[in-house]
């Protein structure tokens, strides 16, 4: 998936998440992309399909100037502040995804702002139309708060990174960059994954060996429609 970010700091690049979109668990509309969310964070199927009702009739009510009546009443750890990201695909490809990192507002707000956003603001693609709406399958991604990672030089740091669980933020003065925890699948080596973030972040490949970034880490608990 192809994402921007937004949150408290503003990334103007688009952020590359690379995600594999097959063998999805259909029924629970659960996608167990990091496996070591902490419990307490953790959302249950019924919490995420919420997530995603919620972001459908945000984009069919700007679409259509309707929306299918639900609850303003959520389950409190919906109304909590987390970070978010909406990805529309359409027959398996990218139509728009964008999100927030940092837990800013409360976890609806992220996932109507980011359901409004990947429909119609993401910068590579046009404005969902209402032909498209039935057409869309929408996946909500909820982050928990990244936490900085403390490594020695390069070797530590390769130790301490965990493949397919851990997202990762890198920060270097005005360079910054993300990939979340489903990009392992396309770049499972950790070396390799480095250098592409890097490279993302405006940065040689090559500048995560000289030990001088500021690498955080959070994970990502993922929910897409049937």
């Amino acid at each position: 998936m192809m994402c921007e970010i937004k949150g408290i700091f503003l990334l103007a690049a688009i952020l590359v998440c690379i995600v594999t979109l097959t063998a999805r668990n259909t029924l629970a509309t659960e996608i167990n992309t990091s496996k070591e969310v902490d419990p307490m964070e953790e959302l249950s199927s019924q919490e995420g399909r919420i997530l995603l009702k919620l972001a459908r009739n945000t984009i069919k009510k700007a679409l259509f100037g309707k929306e299918e009546k639900v609850s303003e009443t959520y389950p409190e750890k919906l109304t909590k502040k987390r970070g978010a990201f909406v990805t529309l695909t359409i027959k398996g490809k990218l139509r728009g995804c964008i999100g927030h990192i940092i837990p800013s507002v409360p976890l609806v707000e992220s996932v109507k702002e980011n359901a409004i956003n990947a429909a119609f603001k993401d910068p590579r693609f046009p404005p969902l139309s209402k032909t498209e709406f039935d057409e869309i399958k929408i996946e909500v991604s909820v982050l928990t708060e990244p936490k900085k990672l403390e490594y020695k030089g390069y070797q530590d740091l390769l130790s301490k990174l965990r493949p397919h669980i851990d997202g990762v933020i890198i920060k270097k003065g005005f360079h910054q960059a993300t990939f979340l925890p489903q990009v392992w699948e396309q770049l499972p080596q950790k070396e390799e994954f480095l250098s592409h973030l890097c490279m993302k972040a405006g940065l040689p490949a090559n500048e995560w060996k000289k030990g001088e970034l500021e690498v955080l880490t959070y994970q990502v608990q993922a929910f897409e429609e049937e």
